[in-house]
């Protein structure tokens, strides 16, 4: 299979990322309506729809963001303009969506926890994501540097580069796997599973930029770097905590 793969349907080119964007919302969130009906949720359901909604325009707002700061001394022109429009990430999503769901318990005066049972359809939302980047080879900005390594792959231009988004399949997996062991061997505070997870994801995203093309930097990181940076910060009494020997017993 060629990339990027451009499967044609009665004629017509279909955008497979978008595809499996929207497949990845569809699944994910029915997963999460799967887990919840299993669980004893401590949140009343309009609560736990107000920090849905919360999540939801904070992660739209906070993708869109920390895309156009991925390169902000873009010319602009109608074409960027629009193409600064659709540029979003995940990471933004994750963060914008987390400060979301703070601002919205503090207006509806909920003191829950609520992450937990968003963790493992966000992973499982991320990896059928990851696989429509994938496939869209160098169509779209997850594909990695030049490389000589056995693990370079032809990804659309005639060039062998990390396959990154491969890269990051194996290390969801291997995330969900550890995640569900640890929820199932220790007694974890409410709160704490999604923290394990930002903690975990960023730290990955954080290395994994040294192997992309980034083309602008701000004290010689990216700003998906800077962001994991700042979300360490904010979990910084967590870290501590963790360090301590306090949460996994």
């Amino acid at each position: 299979m060629d990339l990027p793969f451009n499967p044609e349907l009665f004629g017509v080119n279909i955008n497979i990322h978008l595809i499996l964007e929207y497949l990845a919302f569809f699944i994910a969130y029915r997963y999460y309506v799967f887990l919840r009906k299993r669980s004893t949720d401590v949140i009343s359901s309009n609560n736990r729809l107000s920090i849905i909604l919360g999540a939801a325009l904070a992660a739209l707002i906070g993708s869109r963001l920390v895309g156009f700061l991925e390169n902000p001394l873009i010319e602009f022109t109608l074409k960027n303009a629009i193409t600064l429009l659709n540029t979003k990430t995940i990471m933004g999503g994750l963060f914008g969506g987390l400060l979301g769901v703070e601002l919205a318990k503090k207006i509806i005066s909920e003191k829950q926890s609520s992450g937990d049972l968003f963790v493992f359809p966000i992973i499982l939302g991320i990896f059928i994501g990851r696989i429509g980047c994938f496939l869209s080879g160098i169509n779209e900005f997850t594909y990695g540097k030049v490389t000589t390594s056995v693990f370079g792959m032809d990804l659309g231009d005639g060039l062998l580069r990390h396959p990154t988004s491969l890269y990051e399949l194996v290390f969801l997996t291997i995330l969900f796997i550890a995640l569900k062991t640890i929820h199932k061997t220790f007694r974890l505070k409410n709160g704490d599973l999604f923290k394990f997870f930002m903690l975990s994801y960023f730290c990955f995203r954080f290395c994994i930029e040294f192997l992309k093309p980034n083309v602008f930097y701000t004290f010689g990181l990216s700003s998906i770097q800077i962001l994991c940076v700042i979300c360490w910060l904010y979990y910084s009494k967590f870290i501590a905590s963790l360090l301590l020997g306090k949460h996994l017993r």
